[in-house]
């Protein structure tokens, strides 16, 4: 890495760590500094990151990962800038249990105890708009453009934004599959590569910047808000996982019909009966559930099927041949969640299925949103949360999460959950000063 940074002309190093609710944070060093970074750490007043620590006990030192160094290619070339994801520790060495990042690590090195691999891919889902909303007294969302699912303009500002980010991206060792336009008015969607959960969970928080980035440089803004139009599908970000067994895909099954192993039914089965209390993790902001509403390509209901897209889990075809993609898609989380708690919260899920062998319920033919409540009672379909105060209340008492978070970050993400759901409800919004103010 040191002389990467050398031969590179880095003359900038910044660190980079999430705060709890996956904001990036950080703060640059000069290059010079590096190999001292990397073996003593850095020190910072952990007290200025939400939910980090007290004033009283608020020294904390972050170790750059040398695993994730790279340039950042908007920047200049010459005296260049790269970036390093860090581990945060107590000034005594003990790692830091208000880290997300390393309640992740936790989860993943717990899982290759058992002997598995937890492999993820992403599709992000985020809009392009002319700025970041109107006036004060009524901000609007004003769209870049009006094209539609895989419209292919390539005439659009937005064309030549989404083209520059997967380059920076690959540039950045951060593989894009796919790249197209979604559903609805500048709307657009960026497939990460599957890799193992920490790379990916790292990649969504550099792309989510490179995304922003680029849009300023270009005077417009990208929002990763879940829902910021009214009327139209809101942005998700579709998780795909699996877990692997050395060379060996865990949720295929060559023998079975739709070729889902047993381990991968009972993945399945965890994520279902856990999903309405980790959805405050995976779904985390007030916005978040003006998306997961039916008649908008957004989960509901708790639901699984091997064809539909509306449902919660969905199993995508199997490619004969491809035994490695055999995969479970999680459509519920949106892409403004903390990639490191959603993944971690997942992998608990999934993995309770499987090791108080859960049974899976029967996957659904027909979408549960069109059927009766009569009906969905009667196949034992349960609904997601349907606002963030529903979520917290589902989630508050949970020994899963407690569990998979630990014991610093759970407590203090309900604590930050409430508080913003208590401001929320005080609020009076326009919906009610249209409808109410002139009629009551």
């Amino acid at each position: 890495v040191l002389q990467t940074a050398e031969d590179a002309d880095v003359k900038f190093v910044r660190l980079w760590f999430p705060d709890i609710l996956g904001n990036l944070k950080g703060f640059a060093i000069n290059a010079a500094d590096l190999r001292d970074a990397i073996e003593e750490g850095v020190g910072f007043d952990g007290s200025a990151i939400e939910s980090y620590a007290r004033s009283d006990e608020s020294d904390m030192r972050a170790f750059p990962d040398p695993n994730t160094f790279t340039l950042l290619p908007w920047r200049p070339q010459q005296n260049a800038v790269a970036r390093m994801f860090c581990d945060i520790q107590r000034p005594g060495g003990e790692s830091f249990g208000g880290d997300s990042r390393a309640v992740l690590k936790r989860n993943l090195e717990h899982l290759a105890r058992m002997g598995y691999t937890y492999y993820v891919g992403t599709e992000l889902e985020y809009f392009y708009l002319k700025d970041s909303g109107g006036t004060k007294k009524r901000k609007e969302a004003k769209p870049l453009d009006h094209g539609g699912y895989f419209d292919q303009l390539s005439s659009q500002p937005a064309s030549d934004l989404r083209r520059d980010t997967v380059l920076n991206l690959a540039a950045m060792d951060v593989p894009v599959k796919y790249s197209h336009h979604e559903a609805a008015p500048s709307q657009h969607e960026i497939d990460l590569q599957y890799t193992d959960a920490l790379a990916m969970a790292d990649s969504v928080m550099t792309a989510r910047l490179v995304v922003k980035e680029l849009a300023q440089v270009q005077g417009v803004y990208a929002t990763f808000m879940p829902k910021p139009i009214a009327g139209v599908n809101g942005s998700g970000m579709h998780i795909h996982q699996s877990l692997f067994q050395g060379e060996n895909n865990a949720f295929f099954d060559e023998d079975d019909e739709h070729y889902l192993s047993e381990v991968g039914r009972k993945f399945i089965a965890g994520l279902l009966r856990h999903a309405p209390e980790i959805t405050v993790v995976t779904n985390q902001w007030v916005n978040s559930y003006k998306r997961l509403v039916p008649g908008y390509e957004a989960p509901a209901y708790v639901s699984w099927s091997h064809v539909n897209r509306a449902d919660l889990v969905r199993v995508p075809s199997y490619k004969p041949g491809y035994e490695s993609s055999m995969r479970v898609e999680y459509r519920a989380p949106d892409p403004a969640c903390n990639p490191y708690l959603a993944f971690s919260v997942m992998l608990a899920a999934g993995m309770k299925g499987i090791q108080e062998d859960y049974p899976a319920p029967l996957p659904i033919a027909e979408n549960a949103a069109s059927m009766s409540e009569a009906q969905r009672q009667a196949l034992g379909i349960k609904t997601l949360p349907t606002s963030l105060g529903h979520a917290i209340s589902l989630a508050e008492d949970s020994e899963l999460l407690r569990e998979a978070l630990g014991d610093q970050i759970f407590p203090s993400f309900i604590q930050n959950k409430r508080r913003e759901w208590g401001e929320y409800c005080s609020q009076v919004t326009n919906y009610e000063i249209e409808h109410y103010l002139q009629r009551l």
